[in-house]
């Protein structure tokens, strides 16, 4: 058989958050670019792996591996997330390696995230091109490029010491309460770790961002300056962004959007913090009645409370629903919110609620997935940030961007009480505040439209990466011949 086409090798690390973006590339790249693709993902074990692929609406269009892996034995169980997702890229490493050469025609790249830097090693082992794909933004990007060349005693005696904001080059700086974990701990390895990632990614052939120029212009323009953090990187960044969830064109019966038809245009907020966030009983608590007091519609995924590691549900998540009697909400909640809002116990279909034109609001933990989600379909958002880089998320969002309120105190420092989840809500939903917000993300909506379109930047910059692998290609099989 004769190759025809470039083959690109996408490497997923585990976690819807991760998965999702990876797959939405891997669908760019065949419908748009005719690049052949494989996706590894990696996960627990096989059926979680599975799991996480049950509702892909593209079976067909590339294929999939999965690379499960067992660390049970090798970390704590309460490991934070971020410590379980390292050893589990670490873990793969053996099986992708394997994968990749059981291939009978060697892929022409291998496109590896933040997490999965380490297998760029095993790109050089088979000469073969080695990206780098952030599913999130140019800040965080940014900030991950220029932590090796920090000087740690600065970052101790100002940053740390005297919470002065962290300054990163051409881009905005990152406040003490907004700062990346790595970034408290600057003598423990995880710090190391970090700054690990970002050496090698600059050495990258490139980097792909899931982000877009109209919406981070200040920040791309620093990461292509030699000057500021180019000068850190001989990896050029290609903004590709937004790749988010397609909304389902024959969406399964669904009690959710059923109630979400019978409802006014823009009337309803969203609840949801994502495929791992929780929050605790009291916390559970004032929000439900934050949501009461607001008088709005609501639909709210509730899920159970944890007082510990807000991540906990990331890596077990199946996507389905669970029963729940919800005895964690305040007596009556039900019963008195029953024609205004629904509660759903795990999961509901996120890219259809927020796509429905009576959804009005997102109360988000500002996941960059979800950010996005929100942007395309043109919906505020109430920002809510758990873990990761969440709080710069927030941060943009509210102080750059202008698409979305927050609370006076940061939701992991304090609880937020229920008159000011009120008040946020209404000013959402109803203040003139709202309104000036929302015309605001609608512009931003149309930008991301036109960004992804034949003759947009994001359309054209994934077509440089795509023409780059044909090039690679090329030479790949000249070489072969020669030999």
């Amino acid at each position: 058989m004769k190759i025809t086409k470039p083959h690109v090798a996408l490497l997923a690390s585990p976690g819807m958050g991760h998965l999702i973006p990876v797959l939405e590339l891997g669908e760019r790249f065949v419908t748009q670019h005719n690049v052949q693709v494989t996706v590894f993902v990696v996960g627990t074990d096989a059926s979680s792996v599975q799991s996480q692929l049950s509702n892909f609406p593209y079976p067909n269009l590339f294929n999939i591996v999965s690379l499960p892996v067992d660390i049970s034995s090798l970390i704590d169980a309460d490991a934070s997330i971020e410590i379980k997702i390292i050893v589990m890229m670490q873990e793969c490493l053996p099986s992708l390696r394997s994968a990749i050469s059981a291939m009978k025609f060697r892929p022409t790249a291998l496109v590896v995230d933040l997490f999965g830097t380490e297998a760029m090693a095993i790109a050089d082992e088979f000469e073969i091109m080695k990206y780098v794909f952030i599913a999130s933004n140019a800040w965080l990007l940014a900030v991950t490029l220029y932590a090796p060349a920090i000087n740690r005693k600065l970052l101790i005696d100002e940053h740390l010491n005297q919470k002065k904001p962290l300054k990163v080059p051409g881009c905005t700086s990152v406040r003490f309460e907004d700062t990346l974990d790595p970034f408290l701990l600057p003598d423990d390895p995880m710090y190391d770790g970090f700054a690990s990632v970002g050496m090698k990614m600059s050495m990258a052939d490139g980097i792909l961002v899931n982000t877009w120029e109209d919406l981070e212009s200040k920040t791309l323009a620093s990461l292509r300056d030699a000057n500021m953090l180019g000068s850190l990187s001989k990896a050029p960044v290609y903004p590709i962004g937004p790749l988010v969830r397609p909304t389902a064109s024959q969406t399964q019966e669904s009690k959710v959007l059923n109630w979400l038809d019978n409802q006014p245009d823009e009337s309803v907020i969203y609840v949801s913090f994502g495929s791992g966030g929780t929050l605790s009983a009291k916390q559970m608590i004032e929000l439900a009645w934050g949501l009461e007091m607001s008088k709005q519609r609501f639909i709210w995924v509730g899920r159970p409370p944890m007082e510990n590691d807000a991540s906990e549900f990331y890596l077990s998540l199946t996507g389905n629903n669970c029963a729940s009697n919800f005895d964690y909400l305040p007596d009556g909640f039900l019963t008195r919110t029953k024609n205004v809002g629904i509660v759903v116990p795990m999961w509901a279909p996120q890219t259809d609620i927020l796509s429905h034109r009576s959804v009005g609001g997102f109360l988000s933990h500002c996941g960059w997935n979800s950010i996005l989600e929100s942007i395309v379909n043109g919906v505020p958002i109430i920002a809510w940030p758990l873990f990761a880089e969440q709080k710069m998320n927030a941060t943009m969002l509210t102080e750059e961007i202008g698409m979305a309120v927050r609370s006076k105190q940061l939701p992991t420092e304090s609880i937020i009480d229920r008159e000011e989840i009120e008040s946020m809500v209404r000013r959402i939903m109803v203040d003139k505040e709202g309104e000036e917000i929302r015309t605001r993300v609608k512009n931003l909506q149309n930008s991301s439209k036109k960004t992804c379109s034949k003759d947009g930047s994001s359309y054209i910059s994934l077509s440089r990466v795509a023409k780059g692998c044909e090039i690679s290609l090329l030479g790949q099989l000249a070489m072969d011949q020669g030999a």
